[in-house]
């Protein structure tokens, strides 16, 4: 019996070791909710805008005229996909400044990340 304990506590700890967790760039965001909201593309190239209006992609922060050479080098054939993640208490100006500078990019699929309203 004791082996068998060993075994399941050596497994647990195996799982608990490789196990990939995920957040969203390391940073707060505060997303507005929406009854439509869908899963996020897995193929997408993220934006964040923070509450005080600063702008990352994978933890880096970006000027918001640095974005149209940023999206042409993360998504060079222009088939990709953006989504941003606004923090609700972001100002709406500056996302929808962020929209325009990634059409400038050459992607037109853009969308905006919400949590689904809990019943």
């Amino acid at each position: 019996m004791s082996p068998m304990v060993d075994m399941i506590f050596l497994l647990l700890i195996f799982f608990m070791v490789t196990t990939v967790f995920t957040k969203d760039a390391g940073i707060g965001i505060n997303r507005p909710q929406a009854d439509t909201a869908q899963p996020l593309q897995p193929e997408s190239m993220i934006l964040t805008i923070t509450e005080d209006g600063e702008i990352r992609h994978a933890g880096q922060p970006y000027q918001i005229k640095q974005i149209p050479n940023l999206v042409k080098e993360q998504l060079p054939n222009k088939n990709g996909s953006i989504t941003i993640i606004a923090d609700k208490n972001a100002p709406t100006g500056l996302t929808v400044q962020l929209i325009d500078q990634c059409r400038l990019g050459g992607i037109t699929d853009i969308s905006i990340a919400a949590t689904t309203k809990t019943p």
